[in-house]
């Protein structure tokens, strides 16, 4: 034995020592980001439903997802490819930085005019009861969102996770100033439009200021066409996970909003974001954990999340209990009586999400390790599980039916992402062999 291997055992646990007092620290700023943009959300939220009800609560929820959706549609996953790649050492970072620029850029136009194409379509399913010319003006935050997501992941990926969390509450928070000075003459569904993207530019606008001041448009070269293709391949692949992760959670309301109408939407989505706050944990590691992997070498990552599995369960579970000893007053309180019928879909919306500290571990896991693939075939199994049993559920059960059918999902997403992280691991272990 040499003696580098006999004082392993010395340094290793001052070692993870440190890595656990980091983790905590990086993680808890996270959740604080998290907390800090629902608290916005929130209070959005209830502005709105105080302003218009149920109903403009759902054209709320509409002109976020959507847009949001065909936003990562026409980036190919950049948000989620840029941390890897501006965090790994083996890529020129005076081409990947201009890449990413260029990359941003062609996805917000190919995002607004896409809308556009699309807007009489979106008008039919989705926007009938608001007037085509929200359906055509919803176009702009498909644009402008896609500066702030990507902006978002730049940050991760420079090693600002301090920044990148901040800008999580910054996204948020924007939006209530904004909109209170619009709400002074312009109420409806124009104005949230207005209100979220003039909320997109100031937040892009904050981003790209911290981003200057830590130097990343310093000492750039030129775009790589080349090394564009292979971000775009590994964010495409990516994408597919972030994609069917925002279907599977967004799926229930977009089919629930074309059968059900706008004012059971809204009942719904008080409830979905009730619930989701149990997230706020595992969505804090994955967030700073895949930066982390994406450094490391394969060993040290798998042995990492292996030992976190558990604890990460257990902190999803802990965070649900509280939430689920207050939504039967908490909800109709703080919205209003019209509510009530949110509180049982939030009891079983807890049921299925307090999974997901596991899935947000391991899709770190998978994709700082580079198979951002794998982790979005795991995702797919939830999303086949959410879209039939949704398609099923929510036409006879309506809102009930929706989180019965997303609660399923999350379970199912979980066992199939922890599937392939053991087979990751296995592989691994028989390639070192």
């Amino acid at each position: 034995m040499t003696d580098t291997q006999e004082s392993r055992p010395v340094l290793a646990p001052a070692q993870e020592s440190r890595l656990r007092r980091r983790l905590i620290a990086l993680v808890a700023g996270n959740m604080a980001g998290r907390v800090g943009a629902l608290a916005s959300l929130g209070l959005a939220t209830i502005m709105v439903a105080r302003i218009g009800g149920p109903k403009l609560v759902g054209a709320f929820t509409l002109v976020r997802i959507l847009p949001g959706l065909l936003c990562q549609l026409s980036s190919a996953g950049l948000p989620g490819a840029a941390p890897f790649f501006l965090a790994r050492d083996d890529y020129d970072q005076s081409r990947v930085r201009p890449t990413l620029a260029w990359l941003t850029v062609i996805g917000a136009v190919v995002a607004g005019v896409g809308w556009l194409a699309l807007s009489p379509l979106v008008y039919l399913v989705f926007f009938k009861s608001f007037g085509i010319w929200i359906a055509v003006a919803a176009a702009a935050p498909s644009f402008t969102q896609g500066f702030v997501s990507v902006g978002k992941g730049l940050l991760q990926g420079t090693d600002d996770q301090p920044g990148a969390s901040l800008a999580i509450a910054v996204e948020e928070f924007v939006f209530l100033p904004i909109y209170l000075v619009i709400l002074t003459g312009w109420y409806g569904p124009g104005a949230l439009i207005t209100g979220l993207v003039l909320a997109d530019i100031a937040a892009a606008a904050w981003i790209a200021r911290r981003l200057a001041r830590r130097g990343f448009f310093a000492g750039w070269g030129r775009p790589d066409r080349r090394l564009g293709r292979t971000i775009a391949g590994y964010g495409f692949r990516g994408y597919l996970g972030q994609l069917i992760d925002l279907l599977q959670l967004r799926f229930d309301m977009a089919l629930l909003g074309a059968l059900a109408g706008p004012k059971v939407l809204g009942v719904y989505t008080v409830a979905s974001k009730f619930a989701e706050l149990v997230q706020l944990p595992g969505l804090a590691v994955n967030y700073v954990l895949y930066p982390d992997f994406a450094k490391e070498d394969r060993e040290t990552a798998t042995k990492r999340t292996s030992r976190l599995i558990l604890p990460a369960l257990a902190v999803s579970a802990l965070a649900a209990l509280p939430l689920a000893l207050i939504a039967g007053t908490a909800l109709p309180w703080v919205f209003g009586d019209v509510f009530d019928d949110a509180v049982l879909p939030t009891y079983i919306r807890l049921a299925g999400v307090v999974t997901f500290g596991v899935t947000g571990l391991v899709m770190a896991y998978l994709y700082g390790v580079g198979r951002p693939g794998a982790a979005s075939t795991g995702q797919g199994i939830g999303l086949v599980v959410v879209v039939v049993l949704g398609a099923f559920l929510i036409p006879a059960h309506g809102a009930v039916g929706a989180a019965i059918a997303t609660s399923i999902s999350f379970v199912a997403t979980t066992a199939a992402l922890l599937v392939w992280f053991q087979h990751v691991k296995n592989s691994a272990s028989k390639n070192k062999g």
